[in-house]
């Protein structure tokens, strides 16, 4: 048992975290004549570790991700999801969201299509929830800075409120609510050609090369931000606003995340920088959440498909769970970490 805690500790630090990454950015700006323990020197370090280690792993999980994913087009997808009724339909939908494209304006599209070929409402909201909230990348990732413990339970409460959510609109019967453009549309099924380990390998790579383009600036201003965060504001401050003296830290996170418009690789480095600054993990979790599932873009577009009372009903649904998530995260904090 020993050794099994000693390997994947290493996996953890030196594979996921990359933590000879740190060390060897230290060793070069330190040679360079930049002192690492001034606030300049430890902004510049932290840039650089978190910029490299993100988009290294970001690179590695859309390559695999994309090549799972080339197994479930929207036309297979649907069929799938078709196949099941009741809440089995709504656990398949998240599950199927966690091998989908990582921001909740990609997902959109796919609800859209879904919605349009006559699935269930809430199984094709269960599946718009959970597609940016969480997903195979979230998991690695969460597990590089937080651990495992608090990686596999974000994932399943993810699922949880994607679940929840998805069963609860079905069970208001919003049919109406979604606008007539969609309702009367058709979906084609085309015929899916047999790709072969070569096709799906060079999709992938497509997918790592135009998700990294779009997914790269977000990961620059996120890391910037964690870098002021980290080494720039106090962490009185911090501890005042987003830790154990403010009951409200959740809420607030997860309202501060609305107006943004990141995936989880571009509020990561946020959340570690919060993080280490003494917020509560359950705060730093919930602005993930708020980002990554009600960003102010993504609402926009959303509303374009369905009506103000059914958008409504998904905000405050995404909301309750996301906050309800935050408190107990911070209830359990000092067991999992």
């Amino acid at each position: 048992m020993e050794t099994l805690k000693t390997v994947w500790d290493f996996f953890q630090n030196e594979v996921l975290g990359m933590r000879w990454l740190n060390g060897l950015i230290e060793a070069l700006l330190n040679a360079c004549g930049l002192d690492t323990t001034s606030r300049i020197g430890g902004s510049v370090q932290f840039f650089l570790y978190d910029t490299i280690k993100i988009m290294v792993l970001l690179g590695v999980l859309i390559l695999v991700i994309s090549y799972i994913q080339s197994y479930f087009p929207p036309e297979r997808t649907k069929k799938i999801l078709g196949r099941f009724r009741g809440i089995w339909a709504n656990i398949l939908a998240a599950l199927l969201g966690t091998v989908t494209p990582f921001c909740s304006c990609s997902s959109i599209p796919l609800f859209i299509g879904f919605t349009s070929a006559g699935l269930p409402l809430g199984v094709t909201f269960s599946f718009l929830i959970s597609s940016p909230m969480v997903d195979l990348g979230s998991l690695v990732l969460l597990m590089s800075i937080f651990g495992w413990k608090v990686a596999v339970l974000y994932v399943a409460l993810g699922l949880v409120v994607a679940v929840a959510g998805g069963t609860l609109i079905e069970k208001l019967h919003l049919e109406n609510q979604v606008e007539s453009y969609i309702q009367n549309g058709r979906v084609v099924d085309l015929p899916q050609e047999q790709l072969h380990f070569k096709d799906r390998m060079q999709y992938a790579w497509e997918q790592v090369v135009s998700t990294a383009k779009k997914v790269a600036p977000y990961v620059l201003i996120g890391v910037g931000i964690g870098a002021i965060i980290h080494n720039w504001i106090p962490e009185d401050l911090v501890v005042k606003v987003l830790g154990d003296d403010n009951p409200f830290g959740v809420v607030l996170a997860t309202i501060a995340g609305v107006p943004m418009y990141a995936d989880i690789f571009g509020t990561i480095p946020i959340a570690e920088a919060l993080l280490a600054k003494g917020a509560l993990l359950g705060v730093v979790l919930s602005f993930m959440m708020g980002v990554t599932t009600l960003s102010l873009p993504s609402m926009i577009m959303l509303r374009k498909a369905v009506k103000p009372k059914l958008l409504g009903v998904f905000v405050g649904i995404c909301t309750a769970g996301i906050i309800v998530v935050g408190y107990f995260f911070n209830a359990i904090q000092y067991f999992i970490v």
